[in-house]
């Protein structure tokens, strides 16, 4: 049978066995940008996050960070200090209209360079994008990306696109961003089949540690 990872979000309430049985996961979804948006999910703020952290570290799990981009600036110092690995999703949905040297992408940038566990996604150019499809105005973040943090970055369609409140994207348009954001197939080998493998253990190989103290002094 070949392996896979699953992506769980996970409640500070959950005990510890759960966590154990649930280990084949190794991956916590914290989703503030729908959060915002989802009165019922109000309880499941910042300090119950930091104790979830404390809790799957010595599982060696990561998490998988859903912001919106002011975040990436409100919680800078708070992403400074994960001791855990974890991955910027979607970018960090920063708006293409706001430019590259918008703070909350600049605030990325400087994250990626200084934390040895911070993975960002390049997904979600259609999220991200002012001018809609094909969605190429993505494709010089997604580059800044690449360049700073090169085997520290993941890819994918983000199939079946939930919430999307403006254009519904064809997968096939995302893909053909792909030779666009990495056009050499050496980068693009790492974004699309070494890196995954050596963040989720793909292959037999083990995850990425956690982050030290040492690490992030």
């Amino acid at each position: 049978m070949k392996r896979g990872q699953r992506i769980v979000q996970v409640l500070e309430h959950v005990k510890a066995l759960n966590l154990v049985e649930a280990h084949f996961a190794r991956v916590v979804l914290f989703d503030r940008a729908n959060e915002a948006r989802d009165p019922s999910k109000a309880g499941f703020l910042l300090p119950a996050q930091r104790r979830l952290l404390a809790r799957i570290k010595p599982l060696g799990w990561h998490v998988d960070l859903h912001f919106d981009a002011v975040d990436l600036v409100e919680f800078d110092d708070f992403l400074h200090k994960l001791p855990v690995p974890f991955i910027i999703d979607h970018m960090g949905r920063v708006p293409t209209k706001a430019g590259l040297e918008q703070p909350p992408f600049r605030a990325l940038l400087n994250l990626a360079r200084k934390h040895p566990h911070c993975w960002v996604k390049v997904s979600g150019a259609e999220r991200i994008s002012s001018a809609g499809p094909p969605f190429t105005d993505a494709v010089p973040f997604a580059q800044a990306l690449i360049e700073t943090i090169p085997d520290r970055i993941l890819w994918g369609t983000d199939w079946p696109h939930p919430n999307i409140a403006r254009h519904m994207p064809n997968d096939g348009d995302l893909v053909d961003l792909i030779p666009l954001i990495a056009p050499d197939p050496a980068i693009q080998r790492k974004i699309l089949v070494d890196n995954p493998h050596r963040l989720y253990g793909f292959g037999g190989g083990r995850p990425v540690p956690s982050a030290t103290a040492e690490d992030l002094s």
